[in-house]
């Protein structure tokens, strides 16, 4: 039984090797290269020629129409907006993924209203409240930091939504 077994493990091994070997060692009878098909001198030396005279691709700059534009606002406040979609209790397995997730997506939209062509005047109280929540983070946007502030950080976004809903301008 065992040698069977290890028959049927060596036949299909040996088999890929013949056929690896046979597919190194293909002859097509024409001697080296003889499977490339031939090509005219002259030919090749005219395709060389109008190459050589072609001017260099230069490198293609795109550049946004308007990188202030109202979408990065209107973007980011989405972001916002689709934290109410889930949630948490304290202590919960979701909480590092949920408390993590409104924590980024004010900082995105943050730094949307402060890139925004209206200038970051317009979006004063916002920014003043994300300002407010990033001094009572004190940096640390650890799991337990934020699960300590998390009143603190929830209330920033339900104020911003609050101010948004407000100002339909800035997102539609």
């Amino acid at each position: 039984m065992l040698i069977r077994t290890g028959l049927r493990a060596a036949i299909p091994a040996g088999l890929l090797a013949v056929c690896l070997v046979g597919c190194t060692r293909a002859d097509t009878g024409e001697g080296l290269g003889g499977d490339v098909p031939y090509v005219d001198p002259s030919v090749a030396a005219a395709a060389a020629d109008k190459a050589s005279r072609m001017p260099e691709p230069s490198p293609t700059l795109i550049i946004q129409g308007d990188p202030n534009a109202p979408q990065l606002v209107r973007d980011a406040f989405a972001g916002l907006q689709a934290t109410y979609q889930d949630g948490c209790a304290p202590g919960d397995g979701n909480c590092a993924y949920f408390l993590g997730r409104v924590n980024d997506e004010l900082s995105r939209l943050d730094k949307a209203m402060k890139a925004d062509k209206k200038g970051p005047g317009h979006f004063e109280e916002p920014i003043a409240w994300v300002g407010t929540l990033r001094s009572t983070l004190d940096g640390d946007v650890s799991t337990p930091n934020l699960e300590k502030h998390r009143t603190e950080l929830l209330g920033t976004r339900d104020r911003i939504d609050t101010w948004m809903q407000g100002h339909p301008e800035d997102y539609r």
